[in-house]
């Protein structure tokens, strides 16, 4: 009997296990449109947090990020400039050219050697020397030479350790030398190219390194605004250059145009470090709903640092190589003055076109593609100078006609290859790879 009973009761235990599964299950299905409901308020609740929600532009770190980076280009460009300017008043052209590399510290004379009287710009504080157009196109060019060399390297390095330092640096080094630059010119040709070379150096790792900022300040549909209103300084610091500089040698003398510019490089570089901070959760002025609306458009953005950059991808990119050809026929300028200005007052187009293209096509290695493209660009200002003196040294009535169809040409080609080939897509090469682990 008790044998029995125990059967029994194991029977009736499996029968009321078996019925609360039933009464689970049934509850489960009627409660499955609730579920359903609740996760899908949950799925809106979500995408809504991935939607930013953008914030006001005006008085804004972003936007006080670009306007610091539009005041260092100004500079850059600047300092890069005023060497045109003040070689009217650096050299003398009606003394006879007996010497390349020597230098007068007296007044220039006239056909019969007799001494001129002094211009107020070549007072007797401001040295003149005696450099034939071919050392002039050297000098010019020296710049390049550095750009050429650190262009590409320097978005990478800020790309890896940060534009703040790799810009900061540059910045101090390049006013550093434009101050440095009166002096070396008293020592001699030699000291003057190695300083213009030097300083190039610097210039390029400011242009090159401040794309990478953007990475993690810039949202991506705001990112061609940030960059144009950082890129516009280097067209200001052309025109400040140009319609300062001439006045300043007039009155003060041709040293005291790199003084006041380096010195000018000196207070944006100071500015520069308290301002500037490489992204936005370490930026102590930035406000809670900012941070909030950078951060959420950056997370949309598919990047990963640990993807190596495909350099024989790169190397095979039309699009890569219309940019790289395009910014570098835009270093090179048309005949007449109206046309070169208007040549200028267009060429601000290409700033938010050309220029960071690569943000559209390579977003992942955006830091360093913009660097080697405008490397690659950098050739530019050592050609140009150099062919031209040669130019005009061979042909002095024609040689100015020369250099122009020269450029025209140029400018020309690099358009077409840009409208043929260039592209606004991610391209495959730069696009996410999903490693799958079985």
């Amino acid at each position: 009997m008790r044998q029995w009973d125990s059967h029994q009761g194991q029977q009736k235990m499996v029968e009321t296990i078996h019925l609360e599964r039933r009464n689970t299950m049934a509850t489960k299905t009627e409660l499955s449109p609730t579920a359903r409901e609740s996760k899908n308020a949950q799925d809106m609740q979500v995408d809504e947090v991935l939607i930013p929600r953008k914030v006001p532009s005006l008085c804004s770190a972003r936007y006080g990020i670009a306007l610091v980076l539009h005041f260092c280009n100004f500079t850059t460009i600047a300092q890069n400039v005023i060497m045109n300017i003040t070689m009217v008043a650096m050299v003398n052209s009606t003394s006879p050219q007996s010497q390349f590399n020597g230098s007068s510290e007296g007044l220039p004379v006239d056909s019969f050697g007799n001494l001129n009287k002094a211009p107020e710009s070549l007072s007797a504080k401001a040295p003149v020397y005696d450099w034939s157009p071919q050392i002039q196109g050297i000098i010019f060019g020296a710049v390049g030479y550095g750009g050429i060399l650190t262009m590409a390297p320097s978005g990478y390095l800020a790309g890896r350790v940060g534009t703040k330092r790799v810009v900061g640096i540059s910045l101090f080094a390049t006013s550093f030398l434009t101050l440095c630059i009166p002096l070396a010119a008293d020592f001699g040709i030699v000291f003057l190219i190695v300083t213009r070379i030097v300083q190039g150096l610097s210039q390029c790792s400011v242009i090159g390194g401040q794309f990478a900022i953007w990475e993690k300040w810039g949202p991506p549909h705001e990112r061609s605004r940030l960059c144009s209103i950082a890129l516009s300084g280097m067209l200001l610091g052309c025109f400040s250059a140009i319609l300062i500089g001439g006045f300043i040698s007039e009155t003060l003398g041709w040293p005291f145009v790199f003084y006041i510019f380096g010195g000018v490089g000196c207070v944006c570089c100071l500015l520069w470090f308290i301002v500037i901070y490489d992204d936005p959760t370490s930026y102590p002025w930035i406000s809670t709903s900012e941070k909030e609306y950078i951060t959420s458009s950056l997370k949309q953005q598919v990047r990963s640092s640990q993807q190596p950059l495909p350099i024989k991808a790169v190397l095979r990119s039309l699009p890569i190589w219309s940019i790289c050809l395009g910014c570098f026929s835009h270093q090179c300028y048309i005949t007449a003055t109206a046309l070169l200005t208007l040549s200028c007052a267009l060429s601000t187009l290409c700033q938010s076109g050309i220029y960071i293209n690569v943000l559209d096509i390579a977003p992942r290695h955006s830091s360093f593609l913009m660097g080697a493209s405008r490397g690659f660009s950098s050739m530019a200002p050592v050609i140009v100078p150099t062919v031209s003196g040669f130019l005009l040294s061979q042909d002095p009535e024609f040689g100015w006609r020369n250099v122009f169809f020269l450029l025209f040409a140029i400018n020309l080609s690099g358009l077409i290859f840009y409208l043929i080939f260039g592209e606004a897509d991610v391209q495959d090469w730069a696009k996410e790879r999903k490693l799958t682990r079985l």
